[in-house]
């Protein structure tokens, strides 16, 4: 007997390049286990597509005229929504200064636009599985670039997390890019344990993911 087939990967993107968002639509549309329900050119639009169609995952451009992309990421997955949508942010390291704010917005991660079409897939199935995405390569770079900027001048630091040490020091690698393989490998300790700390601190500290957690570590100044 057959299995229940799986629902496809309704994925929405947004991008104000014309010749940039028909090739993630092209790329996209191409997986089996996806499919593209939409694509437009702005932030509003994509608001305004996405509570029409429900996607699973919106693929978000940051730089946009109208509504830019943190602002439709705020709109789309920030805290005070109630039916929030995934977002994964696609950015030019280089130019976007403002990804962090994407990601305080509500995104649940972010790839770089020169990523190969494979971890373009990979990133909107990980988001899509409820998990968030950071790049490692650049995620040190991208929040520590800013992170004098985004730490708040009344930060307590450690006196003020109820964290163990052992789970700051988790969230430390964890706020560094690392996975929880390479997190297991520094620490000597069995991924599933690394698992267990992972949870234990979102549970701990009320985030949602990962990508949240960095932000924490950042403005709390537990990390430089």
């Amino acid at each position: 007997m057959s299995g229940t087939p799986v629902r496809p990967v309704r994925v929405v993107v947004c991008d104000d390049q014309t010749l940039v968002r028909t090739g993630l639509v092209t790329i996209i549309g191409a997986q089996p286990d996806m499919e593209v329900v939409g694509d437009c050119a702005d932030g509003r639009a994509a608001v305004d597509l996405a509570g029409r169609v429900r996607p699973d995952v919106v693929v978000m451009d940051v730089r946009m005229p109208v509504l830019d992309g943190i602002e439709a990421t705020r709109l789309l997955a920030g805290s005070g929504v109630r039916d929030p949508v995934k977002v994964l942010v696609v950015t030019t390291f280089n130019l976007d200064e403002y990804v962090y704010e994407a990601l305080r917005a509500g995104a649940s991660g972010f790839l770089l636009k020169d990523a190969p079409p494979d971890r373009l897939l990979h990133g909107i199935r990980t988001v899509a599985s409820g998990a968030a995405l950071l790049d490692p390569e650049v995620t040190r770079q991208l929040v520590g670039r800013y992170a004098s900027r985004i730490r708040p001048s009344e930060d307590g630091g450690d006196r003020q997390t109820p964290l163990t040490p052992r789970e700051l020091e988790v969230l430390r690698l964890i706020a560094d890019g690392l996975s929880n393989s390479e997190i297991a490998a520094a620490l000597v300790i069995s991924q599933e344990t690394v698992k267990t700390f992972v949870s234990r601190i979102l549970s701990k500290l009320h985030l949602r993911d990962r990508v949240q957690a960095v932000v924490y570590a950042y403005r709390r100044g537990l990390v430089s």
